[in-house]
């Protein structure tokens, strides 16, 4: 009786999750080992390309995303203010924003115009009794207005900094698994020349391994071309 409960006890299952099946890991190993040399060496370059791409699309959003928060607080602030040269003059650090550092560098330009005896931060806007000397002439204004766009300019380089990496990932990557797939059918047509074989289990290894390359670049390149696109807009 015991021996027959034993037998009739239900093995409870094991489940393993679908996606288990699917993920072609092993598929990619075989088909590595299976390239020759030089489409080992595109997928290493490949993947030295994709290290280097997603780790500046990482810096770039956390970048941006702190880039705009404390560009909001920075408007916030500027806009309670009664003067415009308020939260110059109080020494508010924005030092996050872009916004703050333009603000910055054009109130300086523009206490220099005002005031260009005065050195200190505190005394660039101490206006002088006479009236006249306190007005900005239109070719001031212009002064500070180019100072503002070259310093507008140099925040934009700054924040597009690295970005030509990803378009060159984007453009280059599939051109570099196409290379290693061209160069990893030729390998395969010339051994089985060499071999006389003209069967598909000799020649579909040397394809898979040729076709790997691509399937890299493809995996490069559509990421980096998102992230352009998403930090470019």
């Amino acid at each position: 009786m015991d021996n027959l409960a034993a037998n009739n006890r239900k093995v409870p299952a094991v489940f393993y999750p679908p996606i288990f099946f699917s993920l072609p890991l092993g598929g990619i190993v075989l088909s590595y080992q299976q390239s020759a040399a030089a489409g080992k060496g595109i997928v290493l370059i490949l993947i030295v390309f994709s290290i280097f791409a997603w780790t500046v699309m990482i810096s770039k959003f956390a970048e941006l995303y702190r880039g705009e928060k404390e560009s909001k607080r920075f408007l916030s602030a500027y806009r309670a203010e009664a003067h415009p040269v308020s939260l110059f003059l109080k020494r508010r650090p924005f030092a996050m924003t872009p916004l703050y550092l333009v603000y910055d560098r054009a109130c300086q330009g523009l206490g220099g115009e005002l005031n260009s005896t005065q050195d200190s931060r505190s005394e660039l806007f101490h206006y002088r009794e006479e009236a006249e000397d306190n007005k900005i002439t239109p070719i001031q204004l212009e002064i500070v207005r180019n100072l503002v766009e070259r310093n507008v300019a140099d925040q934009a380089l700054l924040l597009e900094d690295h970005m030509g990496f990803l378009a060159t990932s984007v453009s280059v990557a599939p051109f570099l698994g196409l290379l290693g797939t061209v160069w990893g059918v030729m390998d395969a047509f010339g051994g089985m020349a060499i071999t006389g074989s003209a069967t598909l289990s000799s020649v579909a290894p040397g394809i898979a391994g040729a076709l790997l390359t691509t399937i890299v670049g493809l995996l490069v390149a559509l990421p980096s071309s998102i992230g352009y696109n998403c930090l470019a807009s």
